[in-house]
């Protein structure tokens, strides 16, 4: 089994003007400073990267954006490209986060181009894929997987797969507090790995799987300590750096 570290990224939505993520960045900064092993990011609104990615510069913090556009460049209003996020430093980017899927409409297909664009650009590529709560009670959960990677990683060779993180997050579970059992996400990222080795079972062993949805200090150690676990993204509880931190030291 190939060695995989750990990632813990913190999604702030549509959270912090640039001075509270200043303050925030240097609060969090010194409580890292035992973290070696595990690989750490922050991913914060558009207007923020550019002050992050020089906050953050020369510590074990990355920047990832929560979004970006397949095209290099075009008449594409309120988008912002691959280029532009790597030319100031951004390291990645958050791809079809239920939200963007449910509130604007993001799709398989949009999806299966922006993943090689981020790659292009340097990016590393974080996908969120998960099923709903009637999903799951209709027991669809392997079916909404399985159609969701086969269209989105569609657009990949087999050797790019081991770059992307995928990210599941059941989405009845994102924001509302409520959290899979240890068992539900340990067989849904199982499930979510077994589908890469469809493709390439080297791939399968070498790609990270985060848990999301509902993420505490709380319960983050249970979580990060099954089998097919390799890190969480973190919503609510990224947005205190004392409780982000706390989540970072239980993957350690």
């Amino acid at each position: 089994m190939a060695a995989r570290t750990p990632l813990i990224a913190g999604n702030w939505k549509m959270h912090k003007t640039e001075r509270e993520a200043e303050e925030y960045i240097q609060a969090l900064l010194p409580l890292l400073s035992g973290a070696e092993g595990v690989q750490v990011a922050i991913c914060p609104p558009f207007t923020d990267l550019h002050a992050m990615v020089d906050s953050a510069r020369g510590s074990p913090v990355e920047v990832f954006a929560q979004n970006v556009h397949q095209e290099r460049e075009g008449a594409f209003t309120g988008e912002v490209s691959p280029a532009m996020l790597s030319e100031i430093g951004v390291h990645g980017v958050i791809l079809g986060h239920s939200e963007r899927r449910q509130l604007f409409a993001e799709s398989d297909r949009a999806l299966a181009l922006k993943l090689p664009a981020a790659l292009s650009a340097g990016l590393r590529p974080v996908l969120c894929v998960g099923e709903t709560e009637q999903e799951r009670e209709e027991q669809a959960t392997e079916r909404k997987l399985r159609t969701q990677l086969d269209h989105d990683l569609s657009g990949l060779q087999r050797d790019q797969l081991a770059e992307v993180v995928i990210a599941y997050e059941p989405i009845w579970a994102i924001g509302t507090g409520r959290v899979a059992s240890p068992e539900q996400a340990q067989e849904a990222i199982a499930f979510i790995r077994a589908l890469v080795g469809d493709r390439d079972r080297s791939a399968a062993e070498r790609v990270r799987i985060l848990y999301g949805g509902s993420v505490t200090p709380d319960n983050a150690a249970e979580l990060l300590a099954l089998t097919d676990v390799d890190g969480a993204l973190v919503g609510g509880a990224s947005l205190r750096a004392t409780s982000f931190a706390e989540i970072v030291a239980a993957a350690r």
